[in-house]
């Protein structure tokens, strides 16, 4: 299966990739972003500076790759930088979509075969849980089709309600359409 969905901690799930839900200027931060710098330690924030001298700002809907600093189970942290919800109506759903279909691309450019996605945006951003989700799951869905390498995808999400809402938009895409293969 193609697409996973585990409840745990994404700092220490063994993937090749793990995606932070980052700020546009790769600093630490808190939530996600500020679990993923704590568990690398140090040289992950040099990193992210040189990248972000070097790219600048990144805007929502972008990824950028990264070493793993400290964390042993991934190779590389791809930072990936979702919508602010301001109500639904500034494609939020499609600046979504792109942050994971950037991340999966990033992922694919590196050659890496697995990733590790937490919900995006949906923590200080304040994008509601049950609009994020299904955006999240057809998204990667659709790009691991197009992926060369990139064969599987894992949401690791942190809190029951969290996992629960994609529990069920997995549930109800796979109604909707069984051949989805998630």
């Amino acid at each position: 299966m193609p697409i996973r969905l585990v409840r745990g901690d994404i700092t220490r799930f063994p993937a090749d990739a793990i995606v932070n839900a980052a700020n546009p200027e790769l600093t630490p931060g808190g939530g996600v972003c500020g679990a993923i710098h704590h568990a690398a330690g140090p040289s992950l924030a040099m990193e992210c500076d040189l990248v972000s001298k070097w790219h600048g700002i990144l805007s929502p809907g972008e990824a950028v790759a990264t070493g793993s600093g400290d964390i042993v189970g991934a190779r590389r942290i791809i930072h990936a930088v979702g919508p602010v919800w301001r109500g639904g109506m500034q494609n939020e759903p499609e600046t979504l979509a792109n942050a994971y279909r950037a991340s999966i691309e990033a992922a694919d450019e590196l050659g890496l075969l697995t990733i590790a996605f937490p919900s995006l945006s949906t923590g200080i951003y304040g994008y509601p849980i049950e609009l994020a989700a299904p955006v999240a799951l057809r998204s990667v869905r659709v790009a691991l089709a197009r992926a060369n390498s990139v064969r599987e995808a894992t949401f690791v999400l942190f809190d029951a309600d969290t996992y629960a809402a994609f529990e069920r938009a997995l549930a109800e895409q796979q109604r909707d359409d069984p051949a989805t293969g998630v």
